[in-house]
């Protein structure tokens, strides 16, 4: 049995998330008496693929093609379709990303696969895997098992193990014939924030809301944030009101986050931003509302003016960190 894990890349550099999903394909891989097979695809990533090994792939595939350089999703998919075909992979994993939940629905339909997506577990029972998505906006958990002969999972970044035991696999190329019909369409263009780690794999994160006032206020988010090293997020009240950029919404309509800390400031608790980091280990609310919701799911709360309470706060921390 062939157990496929998608790893995304960015730059030319594997993605934190790319190592969790191969640990847990490893995992599976041990369980069922299969194997665990990388893939990458894009241009110029052959260098850095065979790292992937060094997680658990036993084999390490790559696609690597200059037609690949600018993403396109009709592409991307009809090479990791026929790459699965072709290994005959019964399970095939990816990220739970923005790319992974793009790609992921057009190579299930390519495969004829059942998907199940946003997984924050994964088990064998009987030879079966089962795996666990959470529902209703993050207020239950359902275990899932796909029956079709090829099964798909993606997975959500922050919440599987990434062990680097072992050396880096050897690199196979694999040649996937690409026409200009396949790249019905193509990113042109793309821009990353620099100078703090994205929030989908942001260890910490430093989120605010309303409850800032205005948007000259955020500064004291990404202090503090700055200070912990951490991402900076938004809900989707200050993102609807252009306080931020979408990529650093997180809620239902954002981004799904599941960081070690999750500090909310001045964030009331909607259901739909609940939904987004609920799964966080340990949750921080600052909110002057004693009765917000965000109170009911935080480990720690402090109940204040928000814009009061972040540079102390900041303050503090730099002292006891020795910033």
């Amino acid at each position: 049995m062939v157990i496929l894990v998608v790893a995304e890349q960015r730059d030319s550099k594997i993605k934190k998330s790319s190592f969790e999903a191969v640990g847990a394909a490893k995992m599976l891989a041990d369980e069922l008496k299969g194997s665990c097979v990388a893939l990458v695809v894009g241009s110029g990533v052959e260098a850095v693929a065979g790292d992937l090994g060094a997680y658990g792939a036993s084999r390490v595939l790559v696609v690597d093609s200059p037609k690949l350089a600018r993403h396109s999703n009709s592409a991307y998919a009809k090479v990791i379709a026929e790459v699965a075909a072709k290994e005959q992979a019964a399970i095939v994993l990816l990220p739970a990303s923005q790319m992974g939940k793009d790609l992921a629905p057009r190579v299930a339909v390519k495969l004829n696969a059942g998907l199940a997506a946003d997984c924050v577990a994964l088990r064998v029972e009987n030879g079966n895997v089962i795996a666990t998505r959470p529902v209703f906006a993050g207020k239950t958990l359902l275990d899932i098992k796909v029956k079709t002969p090829v099964k798909m999972f993606t997975l959500r970044p922050n919440v599987f193990a990434a062990a680097r035991n072992g050396q880096g696999a050897a690199v196979e190329k694999m040649d996937v014939p690409l026409e200009d019909g396949d790249f019905t369409a193509t990113v042109t263009e793309m821009s990353v924030a620099t100078g703090r780690p994205d929030v989908t794999e942001a260890d910490i994160i430093v989120s605010g809301g309303r409850g800032l006032k205005g948007p000259e206020n955020f500064h004291l988010v990404e202090e503090l944030a700055d200070v912990l090293g951490a991402g900076v997020g938004a809900s989707r009240a200050v993102v609807d009101a252009g306080w931020r950029p979408h990529d650093e919404q997180v809620g239902q309509t954002g981004k799904t986050v599941s960081p070690t800390m999750y500090v909310a400031c001045g964030i009331s608790g909607a259901v739909q931003h609940l939904a987004g980091m609920s799964s966080s280990k340990y949750i921080v609310a600052i909110n002057k509302d004693k009765d917000a919701p965000i109170f009911q799911i935080a480990d720690y709360g402090i109940v204040g003016d928000v814009t009061e309470i972040l540079p102390e706060l900041t303050a503090q921390l730099k002292q006891a960190l020795g910033k």
